[in-house]
């Protein structure tokens, strides 16, 4: 099991298929809200918005952080993401790799 002073957590979001994610992850490693930002393109959402059934494709993005650049990272991606409310998903980190997990918490600590 992971140690509990490593906290680290995926968060996810999407993005528009079409727009330029690469700008809004590099900006999240540069700021080192994120050690690691991971796209997918074309993903399919359904989803329920304003009384009406919605269908987008998206690009998913997956964004590993630790849990003290929280909520940082929440207000970066209000800041940045065109939606006028973005998805952010956040997941604790259960176990993994310990060399990978130290690696995101160095990546994103203070410089």
């Amino acid at each position: 099991m992971l140690n509990d002073s490593v906290s680290a957590v995926v968060a996810w979001t999407t993005w528009p298929e079409g727009s330029d994610v690469g700008e809004f992850a590099r900006t999240l490693v540069e700021e080192r809200l994120a050690a690691c930002v991971t796209t997918h393109l074309a993903v399919r959402s359904v989803y329920r918005w304003r009384g009406g059934i919605e269908e987008d494709d998206e690009q998913l993005v997956m964004i590993k952080t630790t849990a003290d650049r929280i909520e940082r990272l929440r207000e970066r991606v209000r800041e940045l993401h065109p939606a006028e409310v973005p998805e952010l998903v956040v997941l604790p980190v259960v176990d993994g790799n310990p060399e990978y997990l130290a690696w995101v918490v160095e990546s994103t600590g203070d410089a």
